[in-house]
């Protein structure tokens, strides 16, 4: 075997984000990513570096974030899943490991990412459900807010939905599917995309808020789809409500709908 032989190996992640300054590794506080390769690093020896799917903000959960990191000595994956999850926090886990194509890249290679904002739409605050749900206490018209978010399905400018608009240099992003559902008193808010951008879910969320709360008409998702700037749009919701949900890989599941490119991908 050459000493150049590189393995590749794609992690399933599980994280409760609200004590982490998001995914990425920063110097003002501890990330996923910081452990996560501190704990590669103190089983292989090798300094890692790892790759996610996105990043996700502080406060913000992952049911199911996708990484990559190459290793240059073999393992066995059920062995290194079970190390990590020794080493690493009661609030992240490591669900999988597989040894992957050299080509596979988290980030890169995704097709599309499903993220899920919930509510808990009671007068009453829910507890044990604090750290992953915002509690909104005014009745939501729910029914209003799954036909409002029809409209976000498709390739559509979500300059309204975004925070720090200048920085990018388009808006353009293509939304598979979006939802709104009501289990009891909580409520979710599903949206599936080929490409996200910093706040967008959230503000989405927020702006669906308030035509459940008839402040706005069901139709202004579609009108601010039209290249509205981000004051049109309403209120960004909190981060401790949103979670990863999923990241798919298989180019089947996106409908042969067009890809963002991988570098103007952001956090939603």
């Amino acid at each position: 075997m050459s000493a150049s032989t590189q393995y590749t190996l794609k992690l399933v992640i599980q994280y409760d984000g609200t004590r982490f300054v998001g995914w990425q590794r920063q110097a003002n506080g501890m990330s996923v990513q910081a452990l996560l390769e501190e704990a590669l690093h103190t089983i292989t020896r090798e300094q890692v570096h790892v790759e996610a799917s996105g990043r996700t903000d502080a406060g913000v959960h992952a049911w199911g974030q996708v990484a990559s990191v190459k290793l240059s000595k073999r393992v066995v994956p059920i062995r290194l899943r079970l190390s990590l999850n020794a080493l690493l926090p009661e609030d992240v886990a490591v669900l999988s490991v597989e040894i992957v194509d050299d080509g596979f890249h988290a980030r890169k290679s995704a097709k599309s990412k499903r993220y899920r904002y919930t509510i808990v739409n009671d007068h009453a605050r829910h507890p044990l459900l604090r750290r992953t749900s915002f509690h909104y206490a005014q009745k939501l018209d729910v029914a209003a807010m799954q036909r409002a978010a029809r409209a976000l399905v498709g390739k559509h400018d979500f300059a309204a939905f975004v925070k720090e608009t200048p920085r990018k240099r388009n808006c353009v992003r293509t939304i598979l599917s979006a939802s709104v559902t009501k289990n009891g008193v909580v409520l979710h808010v599903d949206v599936t995309g080929t490409g996200f951008l910093y706040n967008m879910v959230r503000i989405i969320t927020g702006t669906l808020i308030e035509v459940g709360l008839g402040r706005r008409p069901e139709s202004c998702i579609a009108d601010l789809l039209q290249g509205a700037p981000r004051e049109a749009a309403g209120f960004t919701v909190p981060p401790h409500g949103l979670a990863l949900v999923e990241v798919n890989y298989s180019s089947s599941e996106v409908h042969d709908l067009p890809r963002t490119p991988p570098e103007s991908e952001d956090s939603a």
